[in-house]
């Protein structure tokens, strides 16, 4: 009996050993997690990681030398998918202080918490007269009756003492078009995807100090000022964004990082390519979108053909001498191309091979996860000197393409010819940069009286590293615009068109957006806005934003069948299957402790 006793003590002290480790073990657990935030990630698109780009960004102590606080103003009660976004957001900002430490401080606040008077105020302030943080407002029915739900999704960043940045976190609305709750949850994933991009760009903004400056050129038949209004309101909250024309000024492009030529149609002269010249050796950014030929797609759409005549500004030759040329004759062919309308014809929709949709070249500024590339009437891009500096392919057709002859006639009866045209396998260059040391076009081109004046500041070769970008498409960067009659000044001025509200035409193909409208066409998103950004950030020399505007977070909408049909099921085996498994395992456990001391009273 005393045995017995001796035995029961000692495992009911091993007992207590082990449940003293278990709850030693449980305390240290939680004191190190409430010092150390760890979460692994086990999603294939890593939603729940941030990206090799942020993560650069919030590691260089240089750019936080001062504390940083977010007032983030999406708080209180809110509907699921707001606080699935405001969970997302929670989760984000633990991580980058993960990285940051306390100079990273954030608060979530209510708008509508405390007394009308308070509220009010404080919405005016952070509304800030349509400048700061936009309202949502979401409509939606509840017990039969209709109520409208108004939440402030946006934060105010203060960095250095001062409201310096306004992060705008999901779109804002007004009270006479508010939101369907149906439609709340498109736009909250359309945000959490963009929710890294939009914090760590806002961040930057607050930090910096001086914006990089960035001209489009004039004076040779470029494309308007209008037609360029929805990429310049892209690029403007990053760069100082400016239009030039060079007059024969050797200093023109003297104050400017970058410069944009988009689709010249006149030839420019001997003077102004020495200055773009002379810009190029001194380390600038240098970005070209040239169209070879010139077609009217109006003359196309009335006549079913037309001809195409070719655009000579003469950057080409100068082109060549840096190492990349555009084969300005011929337009390229391609198989995966967008649709195009044919009013004549019986079935009007129709596979227009000049729409060419262009994908990634394995380049950092474009991303596999993005939408192909729009290029409408696209020349081939080459390169002519791969030894001397480096040279990328950003975008290509796919292997099933080709180009045409020489000046080509554009008719419809092509599309016969080509339904039944067999390409061969390989992929055409439509865009590329060449980055490195470059030589002078005017190198012994140029009289020793002036080559040798100081005052023309003539180099022969690269100060500095600069980069040239060509892609062979002027068009695919302009919007469509209306000149309308404006009775107070009496002149006719310049209106971008754009009909459809809530899309970008650097996003959608604006000719098939009124058939998408109707529904006759899936609305199929092209990546033009998000290429554009990421070339320019990449070409300016910012890369850690081009990485996490790249990256997809794929949701996986529910299938609202299954839940009308199953849903009652389901809620009944998610609760009855975790108290059977707690039953049956107690039950178990209670089994097997009678064995064992069944056993041990035998012996």
């Amino acid at each position: 009996m005393a045995k017995k006793l001796n035995a029961l003590k000692k495992i009911k002290f091993y007992h207590w050993i082990i449940l003293s480790i278990v709850l030693v073990f449980i305390v240290l657990i939680n004191i190190i997690s409430s010092y150390k935030y760890v979460r692994i990630d086990m999603t294939t698109d890593q939603r729940y990681s941030i990206s090799e780009g942020t993560k650069e960004f919030l590691k260089d102590s240089s750019n936080f030398k001062n504390r940083m606080s977010i007032k983030i103003y999406l708080d209180g009660k809110l509907p699921a998918d707001l606080k699935l976004f405001q969970n997302t957001l929670k989760d984000k900002l633990l991580d980058f202080k993960e990285i940051v430490g306390d100079r990273i401080e954030y608060i979530f606040i209510d708008p509508n918490e405390g007394e009308d008077k308070d509220n009010q105020a404080l919405k005016e302030t952070i509304y800030a007269n349509g400048k700061g943080v936009l309202p949502l407002d979401i409509h939606f029915t509840e017990k039969g009756a209709n109520k409208q739900l108004t939440v402030w999704p946006g934060a105010i960043i203060n960095y250095g003492g001062e409201n310096v940045n306004v992060i705008q976190l999901l779109p804002g609305t007004t009270p006479e078009n508010p939101i369907n709750e149906s439609d709340l949850n498109n736009v909250v994933v359309q945000g959490i995807n963009n929710l890294e991009y939009e914090l760590i760009s806002s961040m930057k903004r607050a930090m910096q100090k001086k914006k990089p400056r960035i001209a489009f050129l004039h004076g040779h038949g470029e494309l308007k000022k209008i037609e360029t209004y929805y990429a310049r309101a892209l690029l403007k909250s990053d760069y100082n964004i400016s239009d030039v024309e060079i007059k024969d000024s050797i200093a023109a492009l003297d104050n400017f990082d970058g410069l944009i030529i988009a689709r010249p149609k006149r030839a420019y002269s001997d003077k102004d390519l020495y200055v773009i010249d002379q810009f190029l050796l001194n380390g600038g950014k240098l970005m070209c979108f040239l169209d070879g030929l010139n077609m009217s797609e109006d003359t196309l759409r009335k006549r079913g053909n037309t001809y195409t005549t070719r655009h000579n500004p003469k950057l080409n030759n100068m082109l060549f001498d840096y190492g990349i040329t555009l084969n300005a004759d011929r337009y390229v062919w391609d198989k995966k191309c967008n649709l195009m309308i044919f009013p004549q014809l019986k079935n009007p929709k129709q596979s227009w091979h000049y729409k060419v949709l262009a994908k990634s070249a394995k380049h950092p500024i474009y991303s596999d996860f993005l939408p192909p590339v729009l290029l409408n009437y696209s020349n081939e891009v080459k390169f002519t000197n791969k030894k001397k500096n480096k040279f990328f392919p950003i975008l290509t057709s796919s292997p099933n393409s080709r180009t045409t002859n020489m000046t080509p006639i554009i008719s419809f009866q092509e599309i016969k010819i080509f339904k039944k045209e067999k390409f061969g396998n390989k992929k055409i260059c439509l865009a590329g940069i060449v980055e490195g040391e470059f030589t002078s076009h005017f190198k012994d081109r140029l009289s020793p009286e002036f080559a040798n004046n100081p005052e023309s500041k003539f180099i022969t070769k690269s100060n500095k590293k600069g980069k040239l970008l060509l892609i062979g498409n002027g068009r695919w960067v302009a919007n469509d615009y209306d000149s309308l009659y404006n009775n107070k000044s009496g002149k006719y001025e310049y209106q971008t068109k754009n009909p459809f509200q809530g899309y970008s035409p650097l996003e959608y193909d604006f000719d098939l957006l009124p058939y998408m409208h109707r529904r006759q066409l899936p609305v199929s998103k092209i990546g033009n806005q998000t290429f554009l950004e990421n070339l320019v950030n990449y070409m300016m020399g910012d890369h850690s934003l081009i990485q996490i505007r790249s990256k997809n977070i794929e949701f996986r909408p529910i299938n609202r069948k299954k839940v009308e049909q199953k849903g009652q099921t389901l809620k009944l085996l998610n609760l009855l299957i975790p108290v059977l498994s707690i039953l049956i395992f107690g039950f178990v456990i209670d089994y097997f402790r009678k064995i064992k001391y069944a056993k041990k009273e035998k012996n």
